[in-house]
């Protein structure tokens, strides 16, 4: 098991992408963290896995609020001492064209799929820097290689996280913690079930496997990212897309 004995933290956990993470995770071996901000969902997300990974906690985290991430961080490290891999999942959209986005809509999308990755990444760092070593995978998007019509606030954070990427695999590279990053296209998700149905064939037609990704098919990616098989792998960013750019 390519994960055995590593302790993971997951954000946006409770379903989708994240859910699909922390199964696949726990598969390998892992002790997984489920972090999500709705309490009831990171429930039911925890029973879905006791089963198979009983180590298995679930924890209610507002990645935009530095004092909820640090507790979170906090409960990790008293419970199981040292935290091995963080994987930025958590993310939302607002889409709206730019002449009808709202400065709510803008703030609460960069809010969350960028300072909260943040602050995560900056709360888990300092016991990485300690053991002198970890893997930090952040969740980009296609939409932030390419950009996407409507998207403008959810591109805009996403093309930020492959900056922090290559710029976190710099600085901390040499501190024994690899930081890379994965741009997943049209993923079966909830948030793809918002979704029209016109534009939903397009995004098929866009890869040219001629379908949407599953969850499992990221969870993969990121499995591999955290392992010791990725040891040389640091500042990348992987498009898992069916080939969307090809």
């Amino acid at each position: 098991m390519r994960l055995k004995d590593k302790v993971c933290i997951i954000t946006g956990a409770a379903q989708g992408i994240g859910l699909a993470t922390a199964r696949r995770f726990a598969e390998e071996g892992a002790t997984v963290v489920l972090c999500d901000i709705d309490a009831a969902q990171v429930d039911r997300a925890v029973s879905v896995l006791r089963e198979t990974a009983p180590s298995a906690l679930g924890l209610t985290v507002d990645v935009t609020d530095r004092a909820s991430v640090d507790v979170m961080v906090q409960a990790v490290l008293t419970r199981f001492g040292h935290i091995d891999a963080l994987v930025n999942n958590a993310g939302i959209t607002r889409d709206a064209r730019l002449v009808n986005m709202t400065e709510t809509q803008w703030d609460e999308v960069i809010d969350v799929n960028l300072k909260g990755v943040f602050h995560c990444t900056q709360a888990v760092v300092k016991s990485m820097l300690a053991q002198g070593s970890g893997a930090i995978v952040n969740s980009s998007s296609i939409s932030g290689l390419y950009g996407n019509f409507g998207q403008g606030n959810y591109a805009a954070s996403k093309a930020a996280i492959i900056g922090l990427t290559k710029t976190w695999a710099r600085e901390l590279g040499p501190k024994g913690i690899r930081v890379n990053a994965v741009a997943p296209g049209a993923i079966a998700t909830p948030m793809l079930q918002a979704v029209p149905a016109q534009a939903l064939a397009l995004m098929e037609q866009a890869s040219w496997l001629k379908r949407v990704g599953q969850p499992d098919e990221v969870a993969r990616v990121y499995a591999f990212l955290v392992s010791d098989e990725a040891s040389y792998v640091n500042g990348a960013t992987l498009e898992v897309s069916g080939g969307f750019s090809a």
